[in-house]
């Protein structure tokens, strides 16, 4: 599968393998496939770093870290270093025990479960375990697995088309896995039930409380004009606040707390899993709403950044008493044991306002029917002058398309009338030390935007502006733990860095407008040949978006349509 990158192929690969999976394994295999050991919002983390997986190399091959290393960077991967150093270590002793799926899963299991002082040198003695008897090859696998750097170019999308065709004949019926995925997130269970019940089985997948249901997602409008004539006659207009994007599931008192990227972020609000439970009339219910920092004396809207105070691994206690919130809430999704996806947008506000009970600290987002582009044009400066983004406009007879991004919901947000039309969520990839006030510090920063096609994350910009000191130092601590020796083999940049990072940082940009660009990967080749695409005049908005993974950082789609639109805007501007 590393050896190609053709989807058609991948998917063929997956069949074969799926075909002669046992029942019993085929949920490990399919975590594993995608470089994890259970779903993402169960928060289990193998929590191995590079320098540590040396070590074990290290043990097992009886040569020095120095040695690994050099290897580390000639080949720049680690699995791949691990194969060439173990194919010339002489073996001394027989197999001691076979490596099976089910062996290298309970033990990254076990590895993943480890705390506490003695942690580390336990998970080294795992790993050293599983190289010991493992092939040259099995060994660079099971690191890939461990570190997180497993790209094999397949998608969720890839491993639901092979099911269907591996256990109901027919890549047709992908849309039945597709909505039991939606529903319950965790693709290793609609592989087990699938293979073991078939394509009815996996047609009965119902919402489960505290298993997040993936989020609907919106397109985007740059103006009023284009909005209505997206929307139709009469439509809803709700504030898109600054704030975080939040699934509540509540049964009687108590409650889950889930981020966009389905993290169980439950610890970063005591507040909401105390104070949400009293304001629901419901004994079960899954909603969604946006926590929004706030003015305690004013109580306005503050940005964003003011909410990742939260994110603390301590004093949590003291973040919540200095960062107070008010949570606000946008749409139900369950009630009563009751799916509410298929219920038309009207309905289901109907349904949130009855069931959630207004007060200081829970809000019913602010809503207006729209009419006219007079409407949404007041409705959209009240929605800013309220210290918003912009505004969500949701059609008022569509259901709830758990994990599309779809026409149903628009964005338009105030950015989104410049140059550009949007700000972009980007990659950090690299840095370059700083100079004067910055020495000591990352002063400039390598961004990239996401290749859905390639799985790879392509430079686009470097950007040096909208930095404070708060903000230089904040980064330098969080972007230090993800140092790597080697640039990693997913990150295509011919600039090349002063320290290279673990592609997984995704922070907010804004620009003057898109560039064709001879160094910068971004979208090479699609406009012109050897050209990529590049950002003009960068700068950091101040949000680090810690709610989103690597993967759903700006596409190099969007970068393209982006580009596109903005040579429009210029074309029509000269015709009038």
């Amino acid at each position: 599968m590393e050896s190609t990158s053709k989807r058609l192929e991948l998917t063929q690969h997956l069949v074969e393998l799926f075909e002669n999976t046992p029942q019993d394994v085929i949920s490990k295999i399919v975590y594993l496939l995608q470089g994890k050991i259970r779903p993402d919002f169960e928060g289990i983390e193998l929590g191995v770093a590079e320098k540590l997986a040396i070590r074990a190399i290290s043990k097992s091959s009886g040569l020095t870290t120095k040695k690994i290393e050099e290897e580390y960077r000639k080949t720049g991967d680690l699995g791949q270093a691990a194969t060439i150093i173990l194919e010339q270590k002489t073996q001394t002793t027989f197999l001691v025990e076979n490596i099976t799926i089910e062996r290298v899963y309970e033990t990254l299991f076990k590895i993943a479960r480890l705390e506490g002082s003695r942690s580390q040198d336990m998970k080294m003695k795992y790993i050293s375990s599983l190289l010991n008897d493992a092939t040259p090859v099995e060994a660079s696998f099971i690191l890939k697995i461990l570190l997180g750097t497993l790209r094999l170019g397949v998608a969720e999308n890839t491993v639901m088309d092979a099911l269907a065709i591996a256990y109901t004949g027919s890549k047709e019926n992908r849309k039945a896995l597709e909505h039991a995925y939606n529903v319950s997130s965790d693709l290793g269970k609609v592989a087990e039930t699938v293979a073991s019940k078939g394509i009815k089985g996996v047609e009965d997948f119902e919402i489960i409380l505290f298993n997040p249901i993936r989020p609907m997602l919106a397109d985007r409008v740059k103006s009023e004009r284009e909005a209505i004539e997206k929307m139709g006659d009469e439509f809803a207009a709700e504030y898109k606040l600054d704030g975080e994007r939040v699934q509540i599931h509540v049964d009687g008192e108590k409650a889950v707390l889930f981020s966009r990227s389905l993290e169980n972020i439950s610890k970063y609000y005591p507040d909401i899993i105390e104070k949400i439970p009293k304001s629901v009339l419901s004994d079960q219910v899954i909603l969604e709403a946006e926590a929004v920092a706030i003015n305690e004396n004013t109580g306005e809207f503050l940005p964003f950044q003011e909410l990742m105070h939260r994110r603390r691994k301590y004093k949590i206690e003291k973040a919540v008493s200095q960062y107070p919130i008010t949570v606000n809430f946008f749409d139900i999704l369950f009630y009563n044991g009751k799916s509410c996806l298929d219920v038309e947008y009207q309905e289901r506000r109907k349904m949130l306002e009855k069931t959630v009970k207004e007060d200081e600290y829970s809000k019913h987002v602010p809503m207006k029917l729209i009419k006219s582009e007079n409407d949404l044009e007041d409705f959209l400066e009240n929605s800013i002058n309220s210290g918003c983004e912009g505004v969500m406009l949701k059609m008022l007879d569509k259901p709830y398309q758990a994990g599309a991004r779809g026409s149903f919901w628009l964005k338009l947000k105030r950015e989104y009338r410049n140059e550009l039309g949007d700000s972009l969520d980007l990659v950090v990839i690299g840095a370059f030390f700083g100079k004067g006030r910055r020495t000591g510090l990352y002063g400039t920063l390598l961004l990239a935007s996401y290749d859905e096609d390639t799985d790879t994350f392509t430079s686009i910009c470097k950007v040096g502006t909208g930095f404070t000191d708060e903000y230089l130092d904040q980064l330098y601590q969080i972007l230090s733990s993800k140092v790597t020796i080697k640039k990693n083999p997913r990150i295509n940049s011919e600039m090349e860095a002063d320290v290279w990072f673990e592609p997984e940082l995704v922070i907010e940009i804004v620009a003057t407008e898109i560039t064709l660009s001879p160094i910068h990967k971004a979208a090479m080749d699609e406009i012109r040949k050897g050209s990529g695409l590049a950002l003009r005049f960068p700068k950091f908005t101040g949000k680090i978006r810690f709610e989103k993974f690597a993967e759903d950082a700006s596409t190099n789609e969007e970068v393209i349509n982006l580009y596109k639109g903005q040579k429009k805007m210029a074309h029509d501007k000269n015709l009038m």
